[in-house]
């Protein structure tokens, strides 16, 4: 039995283990347990022996000065123990090593025992794999367990994996056995840039374990190394143009395969993300804070638009009209005006564009008053001109005004006097 001294009782504490090695790509793993021991102070309370669980020509001790006298670090497994406060107060069992080089089954069986002893409620295990991902696009992170109940209830996969597995899946299945509820967090880190550090990947994987026990975690300068990383390889990128026109591929591929998930319900979780995040404890609607805006995760951005906003769309393209398409119904737009005509037609859409017999077969009685000023500020082809010809009747109820702006126009006497005709015909045609 293993014997702590020094450690106090905990509250509902989960334990957060990641080692280095395969399971860690770009070190996205080992660095978030190591952002969380850094960010709230953990205290090591434990150690695994060195000498019984890894190959030093593998993994080799390093030398070091303090204060002139030269000390050795031996690789191993440490444990550390912090303290959250709050509202809701909870403790984290950080586990930080490098994956072992023999002996996995006692490996885990230690880890367990501190568990065991500590009434560690829950494990959670970071990994890091390599993927075909763009870097451009958020960081996808996947939760799996081994425990159908617990993947119903916390919304997570049931792991299927066949193949190669590493010391993430082998502690996974051992606390399956011993009845520990246990959960992977795995981030896919671009397998062109699997270097570390990672800081995008590393924030991706705090994100989904904030949002996996309840926590909020203090991320500190993450966000802004991630938006450094990301502009980096984006230089690195831009420089190559075979580099560049395969993430344009992955992208492309990301898009389409993400497309039927922009529903309504992923949505709405995405909002509740958000909103835990910006104001620990609350949920949607609760506390002054709470509103929509921009979830960021260190660049990768996954935008929620202000529903209070009062930021116009930018207008609508134009669609093609009913002869454009077989089979479509004419469109129903709107009536203008009187006071929209003289706005509407520029010195280019004189008096030849609109003769009396384009206005009865192009004009409906409710034509759209936002379509106007748009179509009527270019240059119209003939068909436009064609809709957009005003009848006898319509013409003739215009103001006063637009007679006056033929003058601002450049109209000449004789091509007024033409218009005059034209709108008595129009009147004696309403008669």
């Amino acid at each position: 039995m293993i014997e702590l001294e020094g450690v106090p009782e905990l509250i509902d504490p989960v334990m957060v283990a990641a080692f280095e090695g395969w399971n860690d790509a770009g070190d996205a793993a080992s660095a978030a347990v190591a952002h969380l021991d850094r960010e709230w102070k953990g205290e090591v309370f434990a150690a695994l022996d060195a000498e019984d669980y890894y190959d030093f020509q593998v993994n080799r001790p390093t030398v070091w000065l303090d204060g002139g006298v030269r000390k050795i670090t031996w690789p191993t497994t440490r444990l550390s123990v912090v303290r959250i406060g709050g509202e809701k107060p909870r403790d984290l069992v950080l586990v930080r090593g490098i994956e072992p080089s023999m002996r996995w089954r006692s490996f885990c069986n230690e880890l367990l025992g501190f568990a065991h002893e500590l009434g560690v409620e829950m494990v959670v295990i970071l990994g890091a794999l390599l993927g075909d991902t763009p870097h451009t696009r958020p960081v996808p992170v996947s939760g799996v367990t081994s425990d159908p109940d617990l993947a119903r209830t916390m919304e997570l996969e049931e792991t299927r994996y066949e193949g190669p597995t590493g010391i993430v899946g082998i502690l996974q299945e051992a606390c399956t056995h011993a009845g520990v509820p246990a959960v992977s967090l795995w981030a896919a880190v671009p397998h062109y840039v699997s270097q570390p550090p990672n800081p995008k990947a590393t924030l991706a994987l705090l994100n989904r374990l904030e949002d996996l026990i309840g926590l909020h975690i203090p991320l500190g300068e993450l966000p802004e190394d991630a938006r450094a990383w990301q502009l980096g390889v984006d230089q690195l990128a831009a420089e190559d143009s075979e580099v560049a026109e395969y993430v344009q591929t992955l992208e492309e591929a990301r898009d389409t395969a993400e497309l039927p998930e922009a529903s309504g319900e992923a949505i709405a979780r995405e909002f509740e993300r958000y909103l835990r995040r910006r104001d620990p404890g609350s949920g949607p609607g609760s506390g002054p804070g709470a509103g929509p805006g921009v979830a960021t995760e260190g660049g990768d951005t996954s935008y929620l638009r202000d529903g209070t906003s009062e930021r116009t769309r930018p207008p609508k393209p134009q669609q093609p009209g009913p002869e454009a398409v077989p089979g479509a119904e004419p469109e129903q737009p709107e009536q203008r005006t009187a006071e929209e005509g003289p706005e509407q037609h520029t010195a280019e859409e004189g008096p030849e564009q609109h003769t009396a017999e384009e206005g009865p077969e192009r004009h409906t009685a409710d034509e759209s008053p936002e379509q106007g000023p748009e179509r009527g500020s270019a240059e119209p082809g003939p068909a436009e001109g064609e809709r957009r010809g005003k009848g006898p009747e319509r013409r003739a109820a215009e103001p006063g005004p637009a007679e006056a702006e033929g003058e601002g126009r450049g109209k000449g006497p004789e091509r007024r006097a033409a218009e005059g005709e034209r709108r008595q015909d129009g009147e004696d045609a309403g008669e």
